[in-house]
C-alpha cells in the first residue's frame, strides 16, 4: 500500500478527526515533559520502569512502526515470535533515555514521526486498505488490520501513555497536565 496524493485542503471529516485527536494526545504527552532536564526525564518515579523520556521514545517508535506497517505491511515490524532474550533486552532500551540521548532529541524525533504520520493520514488513498498483522503472541494468526485501525491504535497508544506520563510527572514534582 502506498501513499497517494489526496488534496490536503479537502480532507474528509474522518481524516480531520484522526489528525485532531492525534494532535491532542501528542500535545498532552509532550506537555508532561515541559521544563524538565534530561536527568529528570530519565528518572523513575514509580515502581514501573517507565520514565518520561522513555515514554516519548517508546510512543515515537510505536507510531513509526505502525505507520510503516500501514505502508509496507508486517515486514516493517518485528517478528516477535522469533525474538531472543537478547532481542527483548535490547528492545527494552526504547523505554528509557540511554547514555548520550537527550529529552530534546527524543522530542525532535517524535515530532518528525508525527509529521510523517500526519502526512500519511492526509494522503493515504484508502483507509480501508488492510495488511496482515505481524507475528506476535498477542495477535491472532492470520488477522488483518486496516489503515484506519492502525491509526486508531496509534491514538490509543498515545493516549494511554499520556496518562502514564501524567502520573510519572506528578510523582516527579507535583506538576499536572490537566486539572
Amino acid at each position: 500500500m502506498t501513499a497517494g496524493t489526496a488534496d490536503a485542503g479537502t480532507l474528509d471529516a474522518e481524516r480531520a478527526d484522526l489528525l485532531e485527536v492525534l494532535a491532542r494526545h501528542r500535545h498532552l504527552l509532550r506537555f508532561t515533559t515541559r521544563g524538565l532536564s534530561d536527568e529528570q526525564a530519565g528518572q523513575r518515579t514509580t515502581v514501573s520502569e517507565l520514565t518520561l523520556g522513555g515514554l516519548i521514545k517508546h510512543v515515537a517508535l510505536a507510531e513509526r512502526n505502525w505507520a510503516n506497517f500501514i505502508v509496507d505491511g508486517p515486514s516493517a515490524m518485528n517478528d516477535f515470535s522469533a525474538m531472543t532474550e537478547e532481542d527483548f533486552a535490547a528492545w527494552g532500551g526504547q523505554f528509557r533515555l540511554l547514555p548520550g540521548e537527550t529529552l530534546e532529541g527524543a522530542l525532535a524525533a517524535y515530532a518528525e514521526v508525527a509529521r510523517r504520520t500526519d502526512d500519511l493520514v492526509r494522503t493515504l488513498p484508502d483507509l480501508n486498505a488492510a495488511q496482515p498483522l505481524p507475528n506476535a503472541p498477542w495477535f491472532p494468526p492470520g488477522a488483518r488490520w486496516t489503515a484506519r485501525r492502525a491509526f486508531m491504535h496509534i491514538v490509543a497508544e498515545t493516549a494511554q501513555h499520556a496518562g502514564h506520563a501524567d502520573i510519572i510527572r506528578e510523582s516527579l514534582d507535583g506538576a499536572k497536565s490537566m486539572g
